[in-house]
């Protein structure tokens, strides 16, 4: 589990998609200031979560700060991670993007094009 990079919420990750994840990161040269810097902060806060018999799991304390959960929380699946929100905190984002963002016209350009779409 993780800070999320573009959004004050969390993220979780599959052990198999963390791996692959930090093979990428490892690839990283830890001699450049930047790729440090980014490391640092991407890796910030990360904690191993176990499970228990029930399916059940703790979220640190200091996750559930820097989100801003307080009691209801929103799980969002984005692919292979899943994003874990203050409720009141998802709903005020997806309401802003829905007044930033015109969804279908991103849709359209995002997944709209034919296979040789170079996007």
């Amino acid at each position: 589990m993780k800070r999320s990079v573009f959004s004050r919420c969390l993220e979780l990750y599959p052990m198999n998609e963390w791996e692959q994840t930090m093979q990428q990161l490892n690839k990283l040269n830890r001699f450049n200031r930047k790729h440090m810097d980014f490391i640092r902060r991407y890796t910030a806060g990360v904690r191993m979560i176990e499970v228990d018999a029930h399916g059940r799991f703790l979220i640190p304390k200091d996750l559930m700060i820097h989100a801003g959960i307080s009691k209801d929380i929103t799980l969002n699946g984005t692919i292979s991670v899943l994003e874990i929100w203050d409720t009141a905190q998802y709903e005020e984002a997806i309401k802003q993007d829905a007044n930033d963002i015109d969804f279908a016209d991103l849709a359209e350009q995002i997944m709209g094009g034919g296979p040789n779409d170079e996007n």
